[in-house]
């Protein structure tokens, strides 16, 4: 779907997936050591009691008491880190990096040109500028500025963070700018027009929370937001939306749709496709858990849900047909034939609207045994799709026939590489694509489907010397017996030795797929010290479509993490590296695998970067937007199985004293209001009590990642490398 906010192609590269290897190699278990006695008796005692928590007080996260303690275990990481004789070096190399003039400036279409939202040393939070599309494609663009956040933040004396803009189409003028206070997901938006590049007098102004917002018309939006006592879910989201009349307040809005108090996943959302002939879709989505939603189209009768699966989400509009991509198969209704899970199916517009509850879809796409869909978007008369065939990027475009049917052709990319979709123009045939691996530097295309003309019009320049080291692709076997693909970034001459140090990369959840990029920093700070590098491609992501993700999902669990665990078994087997020289890191869910992997198996590491995690999987729900994701973790107050295995798998409530852990870093931000800091401070709390050692830093700003802007989030970058490189390299 055309994202809410403008979608500006990434140009650095870890964005597509790839997965699957050849053939299996024999199952090898690396044993542990002896365990001492602290630890047997640890093992075999009661589980932990949960509510028992003496950090409960960590928890509030803006309070005097709870700073303190960020500042004082900031200073004693940084004391050692940014001590360390390479730390400058680094973070010199990496903010040099981050903020080259001649990275690829990601486009954006909007109105006729090309938009780009724009960060380095002299725009540190950033500059929305323009340029024709003849002027994109030369070496230098004439930019024009629409938006200076640095000069606005100055006036307003506020530390805005640019989240995006969603505009009005079909004219694609008039747009709902999302700025956000430090990096926060609750955001301010402001309506703004983009011809006078400037704010709207008096026009649509929605105070700060968290919020989903659609232009429907030029006097009306459409917002879910706080509307006052009870109306968010307890994860913090909204449930009603509402219709915001042009000069009229909040108090004045007409409510359009309710959910319910306790839908679980991210409340609803508005949103309205047009494509290129003027069709118009004005859909509600009201999620019921992480995964499952409820689909309803306004219609003049009011809003009726679409006879969809719950597995499933409309992603575009084109030529009057709806698309929708289904994660779970699907049998329609008598005398349909049913549709397996991962396909593209398309519904006609018109039928739609006059029977929302009795559709009749047409399969667009659908998914081989190794095959899985990637991205969807749309261009003024055709689809284009991206998909994973055995882990390799394809493109695809689709073009509307008679009576419904679909013609298919390829999109001739280079081969052996990741796939992105990146802009599609509503006004021609034209979209932008990207292609990027581990060692080749990002290209962005541009795809014209009325000529058939594709072109490579941007490279980015190579920041490292990619010439010593080479790819592998190997399979590990898990416990149960899967495959388990994995990548390996290694010197040619690498001996199999056991004394590479090695860092392995996997997140394993939410259905997302990790696929082989570009990543100049990385390849800079860490490839080029003679590094390897690791993407493990565990369960619980979704290069093999939805099957590979619902194999780990709630009390399924345990196999993500023993599929991370057999990937690092079987480097050790083949000679790569060895627990001495293994480091682990992961952000976010990643960071629950990464807590996991600590406490299950500590033998196996010598360094763990725990990066804005979720570790307390008993209170999950009661922190931050914790709540929304029980569709992925389960619901530890609703069901006992799954309070059970989380009291025997959470990171927080099974790290036992007398364990030779490997020594952690551990980071987040105060301004995460999706995770919260209120788990790394806990769990690095609770390690200080029992005597373990950590690094902990808490950036101060930036939200659910590593800083608000290029200079934050660098340096957070250049404290892991340096962290890595004490433990793994010295």
């Amino acid at each position: 779907m055309r994202c809410l906010a403008l979608v500006l192609l990434a140009a650095s590269a870890l964005a597509t997936p790839s997965l699957a290897g050849p053939n299996g190699t024999p199952k090898t278990v690396i044993p542990r050591p002896p365990a001492d006695a602290a630890l047997a008796a640890q093992q075999t005692s009661a589980p932990p009691d949960a509510d028992a928590d003496p950090y409960l007080w960590l928890e509030d996260v803006s309070g005097e008491r709870s700073m303190a303690w960020v500042r004082e275990h900031n200073a004693r990481t940084l004391a050692v880190l940014e001590k360390d004789p390479r730390f400058e070096g680094l973070f010199a190399e990496a903010l040099k990096i981050a903020e080259a003039k001649d990275r690829i400036p990601g486009p954006g279409f909007q109105g006729g040109q090309v938009y780009n939202f724009w960060q380095d040393a002299e725009h540190v939070r950033g500059v929305l500028r323009r340029t024709s599309l003849a002027s994109y494609e030369t070496a230098q663009p004439a930019w024009e500025t629409v938006l200076d956040l640095d000069a606005l933040a100055k006036a307003e004396n506020a530390n805005w963070v640019f989240k995006g803009f969603t505009c009005l189409q079909p004219e694609e003028r008039r747009c709902l700018i999302s700025l956000s206070d430090g990096g926060e997901d609750a955001v301010t938006v402001r309506e703004f027009d983009l011809v006078d590049k400037a704010f709207v007098p008096g026009g649509f102004t929605l105070p700060k929370g968290k919020q989903r917002v659609a232009f429907e018309s030029m006097d009306s939006v459409l917002v879910a937001r706080d509307w006052g006592p009870g109306t968010m879910t307890p994860s913090s989201y909204p449930f009603i939306v509402k219709r915001v009349r042009r000069g009229g307040d909040l108090a004045s809005a007409q409510e359009v749709f309710r959910g319910k108090p306790d839908d679980g996943g991210y409340g609803v959302a508005p949103s309205v496709l047009v494509d290129g002939q003027g069709n118009r879709a004005v859909l509600i989505v009201r999620t019921l858990t992480t995964f499952e939603s409820e689909t309803y189209l306004l219609t003049p009768r009011g809003p009726e849900k679409l006879d969809l699966p719950t597995k499933a989400r409309v992603d575009e509009l084109v030529a009057g047909r709806l698309l929708a991509r289904l994660d779970e198969a699907w049998a329609p209704g008598a005398g349909q034939a049913s549709v397996p899970a991962g396909a593209l199916v398309a519904f006609d517009l018109k039928a739609v609207q006059a029977a929302p509850g009795a559709l009749r879809p047409t399969v667009v796409w659908s998914p081989g045994p190794r095959e899985s869909l990637e991205g969807v978007t749309a261009t003024k008369d055709q689809l284009l799709v991206s998909t994973l065939d055995n882990v390799r990027g394809r493109a695809w475009r689709f073009t509307p026939t008679a009576g419904g049917g679909w013609r298919k052709s390829p999109i001739a990319l280079p081969d052996n590489a990741s796939v992105g979709l990146g802009s599609a123009d509503l006004r021609s045939e034209r979209a932008f694509l990207s292609v990027t691996g581990f060692l080749t530097p990002t290209s962005l295309w541009l795809s014209d489907g009325a000529t058939g003309a594709l072109k490579e019009v941007k490279t980015s320049p190579a920041r490292f010397d990619a010439s010593r080291d080479v790819v592998e692709q190997f399979e590990a076997t898990s416990t149960d017996g899967t495959k388990i693909p994995y990548f390996v970034v290694h010197p040619k001459d690498a001996k199999l030795d056991g004394s590479n140090p090695t860092i392995i990369d996997a997140y394993g959840g939410f259905q997302v797929s990790r696929l082989p990029g570009y990543n100049p920093t990385l390849g800079k700070l860490w490839l080029e010290r003679g590094g390897v590098y690791v993407l493990a491609n565990i369960r619980g992501g979704g290069e093999f479509g939805p099957a590979w993700h619902e194999a780990g999902l709630k009390t399924k669990r345990q196999v993500i993490y023993d599929d991370f665990a057999a990937v690092a078994q079987d480097l050790i087997r083949r000679g790569f590296t060895s627990p001495r020289r293994l480091g682990i890191e992961g952000g976010s869910n990643g960071g629950l695998l990464m807590g996991v992997e600590m406490t299950q198996h500590p033998e196996l590491w010598n360094a763990v970067s725990i990066g804005v995690p979720l570790l307390d999987m008993i209170r999950i729900g009661k922190i931050a937007a914790g709540s929304s994701w029980q569709g992925e973790y389960g619901d530890v107050d609703a069901d006992p199985a799954v309070k059970a295995f989380w009291l025997k798998t959470s990171p927080y409530h099974n790290l036992k004293a007398g364990v030779r852990y490997p020594e952690p870093f551990i980071w987040t931000t105060t301004k995460d209001d999706r995770v919260g800091p209120q788990h790394a401070r806990k769990f690095a709390a609770k390690m200080e009590a029992m005597g373990l050692p950590f690094y902990f830093y808490e950036v101060t700003e930036g939200g659910h990642g590593a800083g608000a802007n290029l200079k934050e989030s660098t340096r957070t970058q250049a404290l892991m490398m340096t962290y890595f490189m004490r433990k793994l390299m010295d």
